[in-house]
Parts: structure tokens; sequence; C-alpha cells
């Protein structure tokens, strides 16, 4: 997998506490620590995605799936009724940066629709049944988004 080099020292974390904490211990142990969250019975990746707006590099972390090579992850704000800032960025720039316990790499994010998407929201209900409370609480059909890795 390829890996397009950013100043990583310009990233701007998750303003969420629990995010920004979780994002501190990956990032400083490398993966380590924060890829197996046994609180959220899943495993997470870090994304970081160019603000539309602002052109600034933010990152937060996710559950995931994988998908053979690629990586899924919902966007499910948690049930609310807006999609999260991250989804909403990716609409300018899909091109995003990874992190999957210590690899690291960029990859084209692209939305997944019709029978792909019924086929991958199964997987991360499967993982997780959260997803199926978070579409209970909102009348948004939650996006899943399928992070490809860049060859």
């Amino acid at each position: 997998m390829s890996y397009t080099a950013f100043d990583e020292s310009k990233v701007i974390n998750s303003p969420v506490g629990w995010v920004a904490d979780h994002i501190k211990d990956y990032v400083e142990t490398d993966g380590r620590q924060g890829h197996s969250r046994a609180d959220l019975n899943a495993e997470t990746l870090l994304l970081t995605v160019q603000g539309r707006k602002s052109g600034n590099w933010h990152r937060t972390g996710l559950a995931y799936q994988p998908d053979g090579e690629n990586y899924v992850v919902g966007a499910s704000n948690g049930g609310a009724a807006q999609d999260p800032t991250w989804y909403l960025n990716l609409s300018k720039n899909p091109e995003v940066h990874v992190q999957v316990g210590p690899d690291k790499f960029t990859a084209r994010a692209s939305v997944a629709r019709g029978e792909e998407r019924a086929r991958l929201w199964s997987k991360l209900v499967k993982s997780s049944a959260d997803y199926e409370t978070f579409q209970a609480a909102t009348d948004r059909e939650i996006p899943v988004v399928v992070l490809e890795p860049v060859r």
C-alpha cells in the first residue's frame, strides 16, 4: 500500500474528549493501544480527512470492518440527525489517510450504494448492534463508506 506523506504535526484531532484520548493513545503507541477496543467490542482505525472549507487535516477514530483489502466504516454520528463532519469533508476530497494498528496508508473513500451498501450495512450491523440503534434514532440513511487503499 502506498502512503502519501503529509505533516502529521498539523493534524487537528477530534475535539470530543473520549475520541481525542483514544486518538492520543493510538498515535503515541503506533496502534498498539486503541486498535482493539473492548469497551466498543470493535477494532478501530484512525481516519484523517482534509477539511472542505479550511483545508486543514482532521483526524477521528472509527470502528471498522474489513472487506477484502478495503475497510468499511459507518457515518453514524451516534444516530444524530446530521452527517458527521468527517463524512461531509469526503465530498470535496476523497483522498484520505488511514492508520489501522501500526499500518499507515493513503486510501480513496467512496460511498457504497444499492446492493453493495446493503451487503456492507449488514456486515456493520453484525459487528455491532449499535448501528441498528443509531439508524433507528435518525431519519437519514446512515452512509456506509468504503476506504480503498491506494496501490
